[in-house]
């Protein structure tokens, strides 16, 4: 049976949990006056984390990640109570669940733990690896969308030059006649389509010369788009995206954490019969 999930202010501690449970467990007997039942529910247990599901629909209630996990414990006096202590995802609050079982509540509980164990060693043999290549490709994917910006500006500067020349031919001719320029080439060193502008070398007649055309760099090595190629080796914190970053860092801190098993006491609450 779950009686609930409540807030508390802290990630750890015995009177943190045992204030939860005395609240729910009040909670609880005000639902009984009332009519109502304590809804059951089916926990399962993995590396990935705890979920809370419907036992009929199978529908996900509640899904606990185990690095959000902080603090499990179980009843010493009461056996059939066991809680543990997540950290929301979506508001970033300590939520303490508090659960009735029959059976099993410390092997439950040793479970967790033990799933705990098993993902931060998970975390810590191939997680790095994980970490590196998820930081690679969130690199590649920032390079490609700015080198796709930049592509479309050149695209439009080129675009624009083009224009200014077929421009500056037109003015520089006396009216009714097309006097041939110099070919000029833009900035992939192709000399641009202009059907007024036949290939030659006699310059114009006013003596102007064409647009200069823009040197390549020769301090570092670029690609095509005049921008350092990129290494995913030397990509820092701040390549990548934060959102991820921030999850990284999350896990990290969870994992760093720890999970702290404890048996204690929370029947307090004097309305319990059993107490």
């Amino acid at each position: 049976q779950f009686l609930g999930s409540t807030e508390v202010e802290q990630p750890k501690g015995t009177e943190v949990v045992r204030d939860a449970v005395r609240k729910l467990k009040f909670a609880r007997h005000i639902k009984k006056s009332e009519g109502q039942k304590t809804p059951k529910v089916e926990l399962q247990i993995s590396i990935y984390g705890v979920k809370i599901l419907d036992p009929k629909t199978k529908e996900v209630q509640h899904n606990c990640q185990l690095h959000r996990i902080s603090f499990c414990a179980d009843d010493k006096t009461d056996k059939r109570i066991f809680t543990f202590i997540c950290k929301d995802s979506e508001s970033n609050k300590h939520l303490c669940y508090v659960f009735d079982s029959e059976k099993c509540v410390k092997e439950i509980t040793l479970t967790i733990g033990q799933a705990f164990d098993l993902a931060y060693r998970k975390f810590l043999e191939s997680g790095g690896k994980d970490v590196e290549t998820r930081k690679q490709i969130a690199g590649l994917q920032k390079r490609i969308q700015e080198l796709e910006t930049e592509n479309t500006e050149l695209k439009n500067k080129v675009q624009d030059l083009e224009n200014q020349l077929r421009i500056t031919q037109v003015h520089a001719s006396p009216a009714g006649s097309v006097i041939p320029k110099s070919p000029s080439t833009d900035i992939f060193d192709m000399v641009p389509f202009s059907p007024i502008s036949p290939q030659s070398s006699t310059p114009t007649r006013n003596g102007t010369q064409p647009p200069p055309v823009p040197s390549r760099s020769t301090e570092i090595k670029r690609d095509l788009f005049g921008a350092e190629p990129f290494d995913p080796f030397s990509c820092g914190a701040g390549d990548f995206p934060p959102d991820i970053q921030s999850k990284l860092d999350e896990m990290q801190e969870g994992f760093k954490m720890g999970l702290t098993l404890e048996g204690t006491v929370f029947c307090l609450d004097p309305l319990d019969s059993r107490c």
